[in-house]
């Protein structure tokens, strides 16, 4: 995994989600917002994960738009616990960078893609 910075950006990035629906859960008892983080941003590096195995470029296109989908949400449930005072403007920015950060190569790397299959 240590070759691929995609992969291990979006796993520590997975890590990340999992550690702060731990804390939503135990620190603010917030539950749904919890695993909805947890779920989408989990989500991104396990599509990931699926594309190193996909059948066709087709396929492995599809698996890295629905992992660039999965940062979409997931910046959305940032910017949620963010507005309803869940997270620090601190925890969310940091946050918010990341997957920000996950969502450009994402989206470089499905243009690529795109752009070697013409």
């Amino acid at each position: 995994m240590k070759d691929d910075p995609l992969k291990e950006k979006s796993m520590a990035f997975a890590v990340r989600a999992v550690k702060l629906a731990r804390w939503l859960r135990e620190e603010k008892k917030e539950f749904s917002l919890a695993d909805q983080v947890l779920r989408s941003g989990t989500s991104i590096g396990a599509n990931l994960a699926e594309a190193h195995y996909a059948a066709s470029r087709k396929d492995f296109l599809n698996k890295c738009k629905i992992a660039q989908k999965e940062c979409a949400e997931t910046f959305f449930w940032i910017q949620l616990l963010r507005r309803c005072d869940f997270l620090s403007a601190d925890q969310a920015k940091s946050l918010a960078d990341d997957c920000d950060e996950l969502r450009r190569i994402l989206s470089a790397t499905c243009k690529t893609i795109e752009n070697n299959g013409k």
